[in-house]
């Protein structure tokens, strides 16, 4: 049985998606944020930065995105095996998203909490998201099998991509599906898909996930 605590709309969302296409039995817990829960020795005792998600699993609690999306991955059978050839492609593009494109789209949303000088931030750091989705787009032309369907790492791209629609169009962060002609097409789907639908109906969400996510 695995807990995941939850913020709607958070980098808990696509471990939501996820848990549903896994269909393991699990629970959920809506964090009381406004009460000060992330501070709370509790929560702190599951992830020491008081940050979401975090989630509680029979072999202990596992934090930071990439690795409850790894964690899952590897416990059900939805990632290349160690002898696998290609798990080595799968492990660096799952932290290439981690590191060169959840963070710095975090550092467009805060970028208070880098530097003084916000705008200067978010707009150092939107530049380099585009860039870096670039970079993963050109990879898709010639996707892997851990690049499709319902496998974690789609599911972790589509939440990022979903955000990026939000920014009004304009915005130096502002990215859709079309601006990925690779990763675009193999992302598409996963908007009709019951998991997405679940989520976005429980978290308040349209249900045009990526082609119109706000």
């Amino acid at each position: 049985m695995y807990t995941l605590h939850y913020w709607p709309d958070s980098a808990s969302q696509g471990l939501r998606i996820l848990l549903r296409v896994i269909g393991a039995p699990f629970t959920e817990i809506l964090i009381d944020r406004e009460n000060g829960a992330l501070d709370s020795p509790a929560y702190r005792a599951l992830q020491p930065l008081g940050k979401i998600p975090a989630l509680e699993t029979p072999d202990g609690p596992v934090f930071e995105t990439a690795a409850i999306f790894l964690h899952l991955a590897e416990r059900h059978g939805l990632a290349p095996s160690a002898t696998d050839p290609q798990r080595g492609a799968f492990l660096s593009w799952l932290f290439f998203t981690s590191y060169n494109l959840h963070a710095p789209l975090m550092s467009v949303f805060y970028p208070e909490r880098v530097a003084s000088d916000g705008p200067e931030v978010a707009a150092r750091a939107a530049g380099l998201l585009r860039a870096n989705f670039a970079t993963l787009d050109a990879m898709a032309a010639t996707p892997p099998d851990w690049l499709q369907g319902t496998k974690p790492l789609p599911i972790y791209l589509a939440m990022l991509v979903h955000w990026l629609g939000g920014f009004p169009p304009g915005h130096a962060a502002h990215l859709t599906l079309e601006d990925l002609p690779h990763l675009g097409p193999l992302l598409a789907p996963l908007e009709l898909h019951p998991a997405v639908a679940e989520v976005c109906r429980d978290e308040g969400l349209k249900l045009t996930y990526l082609s119109d996510p706000y």
